[in-house]
């Protein structure tokens, strides 16, 4: 369809970075805002969690049907069709005028998003030939490490000199120009695999993602009856055991637990979930301790925390050397530790913290998430046989989304309790240290769960496998 094959294996990583980098920079830019939001639409800045949580929701439940829609009805229209949800989302964002408006317009956000990054790695992965595929996907990924960076200070800029409103709007001209490049240089491709749709499971897996989700959202925050939270949630609990007893009817479920019984993808899932859960709350507790806590403006916010995005990007290059150095059950069990410790440190921040400190220990931070984040992306892979990957990577994607949506939770929950029990609405530097410590609880729980892994789990992906392992992969399925 094309004349151009040379300027293809650039031009097509380019189009998908185009909608990575609005996805990246969107997610990040948003948690900058929230107390300027709060304010706005007045409402709370702990239930704001929604505006955050709402949106990696959506991406959980709808992440599993991208591939099959892209499969069914060709990857360029999928991948059109998400941006251009995804624009509409962002534009109701800004439109929003109350909380729930605002909640509704992420979900759709979500919704578009689910299908827009899993389908542009999906043209990537069929448009470009192997021997290039490592250029690019260098090239496509490069807005995952640069969106994170300018999120927080382009976002806290808007807000402090602009309306908040701007920080969804923006989206609009990005994603208008990179609809009109997928439609340039993106084929049409279709998938081979006639699969069926397992509707069934989606439907029942969606509504108990659901009742858990807003069981525990509302769980003590007086949005709703005690007796209906509990209620949602165990409902959302039967939902789960519905769905596990039909996935085992069939060969092909919508999400698939099976690949949970290969040790390794197994550790990173349940134990790395402990881990996801404390660094998913992150970014919704950093910016309202910095704003409320040191009463720093949004845009100061954002150039603090910008340090946890450039020390990630730092450890990037040198992270394989580490695992090779360490195997991967040391490193996680180690860093895992460490990760603990600087959770803990922010509990004892107070107004006499400089702000070089906090910069500093932000950047050394980042390097140890993201360390654990590389080891636990890795080692889940390492054992899992090729005709299980894309189930395994559905799974994970899904179970990554709502660790890291529960995070937000926890950290609102750990908040609300907080103020409920110190008698006060307003947010002070002393009301989050309950919130950190129990982030740093959650990393010691990850430690125990890397413990049963072998000592030479994932040797062969870390590179310290001994030629006689080179090849082994026993299949427990």
């Amino acid at each position: 369809m094309f004349n151009f094959p040379k300027s293809r294996n650039v031009l097509v990583p380019l189009v998908i970075a185009c909608a990575m980098f609005m996805e990246q920079v969107d997610g990040s830019i948003i948690a900058t805002a929230l107390p300027k939001i709060s304010q706005s639409l007045q409402t709370d800045p702990v239930h704001l969690n929604l505006a955050i949580t709402s949106y990696m929701f959506s991406l959980a439940v709808f992440i599993p049907l991208s591939g099959w829609i892209a499969d069914r009805f060709g990857a360029r229209n999928v991948f059109r069709l998400a941006i251009l949800i995804f624009v509409a989302g962002s534009v109701a964002c800004g439109l929003s005028q109350n909380l729930w408006q605002l909640v509704l317009a992420r979900v759709l956000q979500g919704s578009g998003g689910a299908m827009m990054v899993p389908v542009g790695r999906l043209i990537l992965l069929r448009a470009i030939p192997k021997t290039q595929l490592v250029d690019a996907w260098a090239l496509m990924t490069a807005p995952a490490l640069i969106g994170p960076m300018l999120g927080p200070p382009i976002g806290g800029t808007i807000v402090t000199y602009a309306s908040w409103r701007w920080i969804f709007l923006i989206n609009v001209p990005i994603g208008f120009l990179g609809w009109l490049a997928a439609t340039r240089y993106i084929d049409n491709i279709r998938g081979r695999s006639r699969e069926p749709l397992d509707l069934y499971g989606f439907v029942v897996m969606a509504l108990s993602l659901a009742g858990l989700m807003f069981g525990f959202e509302t769980a003590g925050r007086d949005i709703v009856p005690g007796t209906v939270s509990a209620s949602i949630a165990t409902a959302g609990i039967f939902g789960f055991w519905i769905y596990l007893r039909h996935m085992r009817t069939l060969s092909h479920p919508i999400v698939d637990f099976r690949p949970l019984l290969y040790p390794t993808f197994r550790s990173s899932i349940i134990a790395g979930s402990f881990f996801r859960v404390a660094v998913g709350a992150m970014p919704f507790l950093l910016p309202l301790l910095l704003q409320y806590g040191f009463g720093l403006t949004p845009a100061m916010s954002g150039f603090v925390t910008l340090a946890s995005a450039v020390g990630s990007c730092v450890m990037k290059t040198i992270a394989k050397p580490i695992i090779k150095m360490m195997g991967f059950k040391r490193l996680l069990i180690g860093n895992a530790a460490f990760n603990a410790l600087f959770f803990a440190g922010f509990a004892i921040f107070d107004r006499a913290t400089s702000l070089g400190f906090i910069f500093t220990f932000l950047l050394i931070g980042g390097l140890f998430r993201s360390l654990q984040f590389t080891a636990l992306n890795s080692i889940a892979y390492a054992d899992m046989p090729e005709r299980l990957l894309s189930r395994a990577n559905t799974l994970y994607s899904t179970v990554q989304q709502m660790s890291l949506g529960l995070g937000v939770a926890v950290g609102a929950l750990a908040l609300h309790i907080t103020l409920r029990m110190h008698g006060t609405s307003a947010l002070q530097i002393q009301e989050f240290a309950p919130a950190f410590l129990i982030l740093t609880g959650l990393c010691v729980i990850s430690v125990v769960g890397y413990l049963p892994l072998a000592a030479n789990a994932g040797a062969i992906m870390s590179g310290r496998a001994s030629p006689a392992e080179e090849g082994i992969n026993k299949d427990p399925a």
